[in-house]
């Protein structure tokens, strides 16, 4: 039986996996990159998969809902995650990458894939009614145009004109449209030379020694948080347009925003130092900022947790502030770009597929994930499914009680007029039938339950996919 041709539009972390899986499966895999024809506010490279943000892809500590996530891709077969799990660098308890080197592997994987054809153009518009299949996973920095074409497949599922489709989306350039609207804002963390930092002065260490010590740990006393802290606060940020509402993230704000919320609450959140004791003292500072190696050379590290709106010069000096970056260099100051997402609630279908146009499917951030790790496994999703339609076979998707299912389930029935994208946590995950009070046997057991189910639906998923 012949096979429908699949389009991915977009070669970030879900439009890789998704194509990959696709291309696994015996299809062949028109897959649309824009960049370098047309770049993005964050973007440094035109490789795939690059992480503009950290380089961390979350916890690797068992049991935890990072964990079972990753779990779960690396039994469905996750081609990205294999390759992260090459280009690790240490990070604790955390799977890190080298982010040069980890675009760069995926990007020759996708590249010589021969079932997979290239292409560095924009896509401005979309065939929903094409013998094709179409996955959209352009990411958070959606192009004005497709946004607005995104706009237009919108507005024929609820029968909206385009204008007032508006709502269902936010796009990166241009007016926030006045009806209401989804869009937040993320930010990226700087990054300084290894050398440039004054070992003297900081630490190594892990929180609570879990994991090898991978992280430099730079201490502060009192009077130093105090002197940050009101530097900080006194600033300049880049100043916000007339158009623009700053809506951040919840789970990735600016430090100055966090700031704002009161004195120690940077103690409580980027800066704290529980579980950090200093060996130099026996004693756990006052407050702390940690580092994490950015590449397999160790030559840079970022500082974790330490995304901002300061312009660049402000953040010099106020980050040479903290100990042992008196005299940093800096390879990347912080950033903040606005990123697009869908209301998927009111559009998508659990197996990522649009309600009314069944045959374009969303992944990645842009459908409602938020972090690398779930981009990766809605594009793994997306991959599956669409190999599934081209089988004439329909998608199944996944156990409510994986974190595979869990995510969908989220991101496709979550109050639609209070949506916003989502980590994996166990919030996410339905709760176990008897009530367990133990919190890390209670997790351990949402686990296992999560990895049963998950893998009876993959043995049937695998068949289903490959199957006609």
């Amino acid at each position: 039986m012949a096979r429908a041709a699949v389009r991915v539009i977009g070669a970030g972390l879900a439009g890789s996996e998704a194509a990959w899986q696709c291309a696994q499966r015996g299809l062949d895999v028109d897959l649309f990159e824009m960049r370098p024809v047309q770049s993005t506010p964050a973007h440094q490279t035109t490789d795939f998969a690059e992480l503009v943000c950290s380089n961390s892809l979350k916890s690797d500590s068992e049991n935890t809902a990072p964990w079972l996530l990753k779990e779960e891709m690396r039994r469905a077969g996750s081609q990205l995650l294999q390759i992260a799990r090459q280009c690790a660098v240490p990070a604790g308890h955390a799977l890190a990458v080298d982010r040069v080197a980890f675009a760069a592997k995926v990007t020759e994987a996708i590249s010589r894939e021969p079932r997979i054809t290239v292409h560095r153009e924009e896509v401005t518009r979309i065939d929903e009614a094409g013998d094709h299949i179409t996955v959209i996973a352009t990411g958070p920095l959606t192009s004005e145009p497709l946004a607005q074409e995104i706009a237009r497949l919108s507005a024929k599922s609820e029968e909206l004109t385009t204008r007032d489709a508006s709502r269902l989306l936010t796009h990166d350039a241009g007016p926030a449209p006045t009806s209401p609207h989804l869009y937040f804002y993320d930010s990226i963390s700087p990054i300084v030379e290894a050398d440039s930092i004054d070992m003297s002065r900081v630490y190594m260490a892990a929180r609570y020694d879990k994991g090898s010590a991978d992280y430099i740990n730079c201490p502060m006393s009192p009077d130093e948080y105090a002197r940050f802290y009101d530097a900080l606060l006194a600033a300049q940020s880049v100043e916000e347009r007339d158009w623009e509402k700053l809506n951040y993230f919840e789970s990735c704000l600016p430090i100055e925003e966090i700031a704002r919320r009161g004195r120690d609450t940077l103690r409580f959140g980027p800066m704290k130092p529980v579980g950090l004791i200093n060996p130099r003292t026996g004693r756990m500072p006052y407050a702390v900022v940690q580092l994490r190696q950015e590449n397999l050379r160790a030559d840079s590290y970022n500082l974790v947790g330490f995304q901002n709106h300061l312009k660049f010069g402000e953040q010099a000096r106020v980050l040479r502030l903290i100990p042992g970056l008196e005299n940093a260099r800096f390879l990347r100051y912080g950033q903040i770009h606005r990123n697009t997402y869908i209301n998927s609630p009111t559009l998508l279908r659990p197996t990522l597929q649009m309600k009314v146009h069944p045959r374009v499917l969303f992944a990645g951030q842009i459908c409602g994930v938020e972090g690398y790790v779930e981009s990766i496994a809605t594009g793994l999703m997306a991959g599956m499914h669409a190999a599934a339609l081209a089988s004439s076979d329909d998608p199944v998707p996944p156990p409510r009680a994986s974190a595979f299912g869990s995510l969908t389930h989220y991101v496709t029935h979550a109050d639609a007029k209070q949506f916003q994208p989502a980590n994996i946590t166990f919030d996410l995950l339905p709760p176990l039938e008897k009530k367990i009070r133990d919190r890390k046997e209670r997790h351990r057991l949402q686990c296992e339950l999560a990895l049963h189910e998950f893998e009876k639906w993959i043995k049937n998923a695998v068949v289903t996919s490959v199957s006609g």
